[in-house]
């Protein structure tokens, strides 16, 4: 094992001990060490509004709080990402950033919590090497680094468990963290849009065990931006329609079916009900765009599934539409704090979104989204879907739809799609539970990729 010459020049430099480890499991090999998140550092690095660039060192357990970065230098930051990221690295001559103070003489703040452990690791961004370093020797290194209480800890901020404390939950975040006048009851505090007109017939639709396609036919034609929506979709490339389409009825008869219709436009309908942010973290796909993608996969999945175990198609794509409702509703009601949620989470690639919410207001968009399906009167299926989304074990009330969710994004992050922290294997269990082969699962996902084209074709025309 070797490290970067300029990493190692720099060690020499300071004639600090250190040796090589990895953190692959194998036997009879004393070089090869589990190493815990805990003692293991990570870093990120950050510039100011001058374009001065910092360097951060934190544990990997943890969440950069870059609110006490400001503090700690008198200035605004944000996490370099992308083009500016890359740049920056090829200049250090590295592959990934070295979670090493002093890395080409830059200012580096290092998180306090990292001075209690005798022996600290440091990613050094080679695959899987970390420097192995003795705390005096750590110390040594550390030169000018600011030493400060800069991270939170990830397992504080994990998701609260019982869902019949969200309300209060999102109470106390809604008064903490906005301007708006405090009232009695949340639903008016947070002054929401009434559900759609049109959202509002299509959930009464969807009860009704006598609906049939001229009751849908006539909801659709009455909403003119929706009937066009439904008719490019019935149109497009992904549904390979022979003949042309003349009209709704057609659409649903002939190509899409009646619950497809149902679906997307109340998913559609429930979008367009509040304002799409302009920005959003590196890497963000725009709302539609995920949510067709998720929606796809979902399908993708449930078409996977043994017939005896296989949850409703429908309802299964109307909550992979939704999944990333919360987003919305987030930047929506927490608009002078969804910046620096945005700032968080491109800071934090190791944590997931949830996390970073939680850290910053209190709440998390699962905890929003379910809530306000809730109370526009949504299936529970749906609202508990939406709220469990991110919990792998999670066996409660409709948790097949809330499993499909958490492991469709999982596949999507896997090839890069979808935002989110896709290190780590999926639990063996997610696939059994859902009585999913794992090979089967991906290369339905694959083939979900290669009609990624026509995909993209009706996100944008969800987007309008």
């Amino acid at each position: 094992m070797s490290v970067p010459s300029n990493i190692e020049r720099l060690l020499e430099d300071q004639k600090v001990p250190y040796s090589l480890t990895e953190t692959v499991s194998q036997p009879n090999n004393s070089d090869i060490v589990e190493l815990k998140p805990y003692n293991v550092a990570r870093a990120i690095a950050l510039q100011n509004t001058n374009g001065d660039k910092l360097i951060a060192i934190t544990r990997n357990d943890t969440l950069l709080d870059i609110q006490q970065i400001n503090e700690s230098f008198q200035s605004e930051h944000e996490a370099l990402t992308g083009e500016e990221l890359k740049k920056f690295m090829d200049k250090s001559g590295v592959s990934a950033l070295p979670a090493l103070p002093g890395l080409n003489n830059l200012p580096t703040i290092v998180d306090e919590a990292l001075l209690k452990y005798k022996t600290v690791y440091l990613d050094v961004g080679v695959a899987s090497q970390f420097i192995q370093l003795e705390q005096k020797n750590f110390r040594q290194l550390l030169g000018d680094a600011k030493v400060a209480a800069i991270a939170a800890p990830l397992s504080k901020l994990e998701a609260p468990t019982d869902p019949e404390g969200d309300r209060a939950n999102i109470e106390s975040s809604v008064n903490l963290f906005t301007e708006l006048r405090i009232k009695q009851r949340l639903e008016e505090t947070l002054e929401f849009p009434p559900l759609p007109a049109t959202a509002e017939k299509i959930i009464k639709l969807r009860v009704n065990p006598h609906a049939d396609i001229s009751d849908l036919t006539d909801i659709v034609e009455l909403d003119a931006s929706l009937s066009a929506q439904v008719v490019s979709w019935a149109a497009s490339p992904y549904y390979s329609a022979p003949g042309s389409i003349k009209s709704i009825h057609d659409a649903i008869v002939r190509v899409l079916g009646f619950d497809m219709v149902l679906n997307l436009s109340l998913g559609l309908a429930l979008g367009n009900t509040l304002k799409m942010p302009k920005n959003g973290p590196h890497g963000c796909m725009p709302y539609f765009q995920q949510s067709v993608y998720v929606a796809a996969a979902t399908e993708s999945l449930v078409t996977c599934i043994p017939r005896e175990h296989r949850p409703s198609f429908g309802t299964a794509y109307l909550a992979g539409l939704l999944n990333n409702f919360g987003y919305l509703i987030t930047a929506e009601v927490f608009n002078n704090q969804f910046q620096s949620i945005c700032q968080h989470i491109d800071a934090n690639p190791q944590a997931s979104v949830q996390s970073v919410e939680r850290h910053i207001i209190g709440v998390d968009r699962n905890q929003l989204a379910s809530w306000l399906m809730g109370f526009w009167h949504m299936p529970d299926t749906i609202c508990n879907a939406l709220r469990h989304q991110s919990d792998p074990e999670y066996d409660g009330e409709d948790w097949p739809y809330a499993l499909l969710l958490f492991l469709s994004n999982k596949l999507l992050q896997e090839r890069g799609l979808v935002m989110g922290t896709a290190s780590g294997n999926i639990p063996d269990d997610v696939f059994e539970r859902l009585h999913l082969d794992p090979e089967a699962a991906r290369e339905a996902i694959d083939k979900l990729m290669d009609a990624s084209e026509e995909l993209e074709v009706i996100a944008k025309q969800m987007a309008g």
